[in-house]
């Protein structure tokens, strides 16, 4: 039998909360001095828990777990649960704190959009330095070079300096790059979720045929849990920094979505990770369900929450609207809606109680995302704030009044309520007021 690819041997990753070190010699030896006496350390940022600052926190604790050659392995979790950690360690950005990762062969990752890429330096340049840096020679690179290319789709731009490609141009050529290249092992960190919906399409081709024909081993991180199930082979469940589950792609995402960004009655949206190109104008900061404790809803049933958002000091908001989009479990987008907020002003503090009509979606698993989109009068909008897999909600068949179940269309796919795809659902702002208190 032959040896696994990668192997990751009860692999722990540390960090130290706050800064690490101070910027000059005189303030360590202030820090070092008020700490022998017992005081408070001078050089602390203002409103920085004393109590907590350089405490340690894992991101990984103690994860194994081995991957066969031609074998594509998923790796889900929620926001925070050690995915991106751990790619790092094996593509060999950073070092485990503990533990032992065994790689047999060339790894070439792409952990998020312009990695690896140097700014300055055109495509053309920046593919031959990915190539020499995986250690290949000028002429493997040369035979590579077209194909590169023209998978891309950036052949008027290659001489161009990657500094002026926009995100959806930096994942067609890193991504290409990282396909073509003559690698055994390909690291992918949720970077498919940039580019279009054809270029994705195109590139979970090229990593299905990488894996299944060409024998190359795949890691792949990703929130969307369809490409999940059309790649993967097997998945594993990250939570906390532990892996909880190795197994099958359908109970692996089972679990996934029960384990949830937020399940429950009550959402912090405020803690979610955020997308690097929002404006950060507006954040959204809870969502709490009206009367229930769960997140179970009954088919054709009506959900209603209290949503709560701010603005910061430089907003200056016309024609807000909040984007509601449910995916079933496989991620394939289910159901949709708009609710349009208004304007808002700087430091502004909102309040919004909103009701969704369910009607038209199965029975099943779902989950969904908020985006928050300022709305020019030329039609164009500005992504302001976006929340991924808010929370995860049930629904299930509702019953008649003789206690039956009702009939409904459960064998379906949701997907197919519409030619396009999803449901439109009906919503409306039952109560909004500005300068709340939680």
């Amino acid at each position: 039998m032959s040896k696994p690819m990668i192997e990751i041997d009860h692999v722990t990753k540390e960090y130290r909360l706050g800064a690490i070190g101070g910027t000059t010699l005189n303030a360590e030896i202030q820090s070092k001095i008020a700490k022998l006496r017992g005081k408070e350390d001078p050089n602390l940022k203002i409103g920085t828990n004393k109590h907590r600052y350089g405490e340690l926190f894992k991101a990984l604790d103690g994860v194994t777990f081995d991957v066969q050659p031609g074998e594509a392995v998923g790796i889900i979790g929620h926001n925070g649960a050690g995915k991106s950690t751990l790619l790092k360690l094996i593509s060999r950005v950073t070092a485990p704190t503990s533990g032992e990762i065994r790689l047999r062969g060339r790894v070439a990752s792409m952990l998020e959009v312009g990695t690896g890429f140097h700014p300055e330096l055109t495509g053309r340049e920046n593919v031959y330095l990915n190539g020499a840096i995986l250690g290949m020679t000028k002429a493997e690179i040369d035979s590579k070079f077209s194909e590169i290319v023209e998978f891309a789709e950036m052949e008027q731009f290659i001489d161009t300096p990657v500094k002026r490609y926009s995100s959806g141009m930096y994942v067609k050529l890193a991504f290409s790059v990282a396909a073509h290249l003559d690698s055994e092992i390909m690291i992918m960190d949720e970077v498919l979720a940039v580019g279009d919906a054809k270029f994705q399409s195109k590139c979970l081709s090229k990593m299905n045929d990488a894996a299944h024909n060409s024998g190359k081993t795949i890691l792949y991180v990703s929130h969307n849990m369809g490409t999940i199930q059309r790649l993967c082979d097997r998945c594993i469940v990250l939570d906390h920094g532990h892996n909880i589950f190795d197994g099958s792609v359908d109970e692996a995402i089972g679990i996934y979505l029960k384990q949830g960004g937020g399940e429950g009655s009550i959402v912090d949206l405020s803690a979610f990770e955020r997308n690097r190109w929002v404006t950060k104008t507006v954040k959204m900061t809870l969502m709490r369900f009206v009367g229930k404790d769960n997140c179970v809803f009954l088919q054709n049933s009506n959900m209603i929450f209290d949503f709560y958002w701010e603005t910061s000091a430089n907003a200056d908001i016309q024609d807000l609207v909040l984007r509601c989009t449910f995916y079933h479990q496989s991620g394939v987008v289910a159901a949709f809606t708009t609710i349009g907020l208004g304007n808002a002003g700087p430091n502004e503090k909102h309040y919004d109680r909103i009701e969704i009509s369910l009607q038209g979606m199965i029975p099943g698993n779902y989950y969904f995302t908020f985006d928050m989109n300022e709305v020019y009068s030329d039609g164009s909008d500005v992504w302001n704030d976006s929340c991924d897999q808010v929370t995860t909600i049930s629904i299930e068949k509702h019953r008649t009044e003789d206690n039956s179940l009702h009939s409904d269309y459960s064998h379906m796919l949701p997907w197919r309520h519409s030619s396009y795809g999803s449901v439109c659902l009906a919503s409306t702002i039952l109560e909004e007021k500005s300068d709340y208190d939680l």
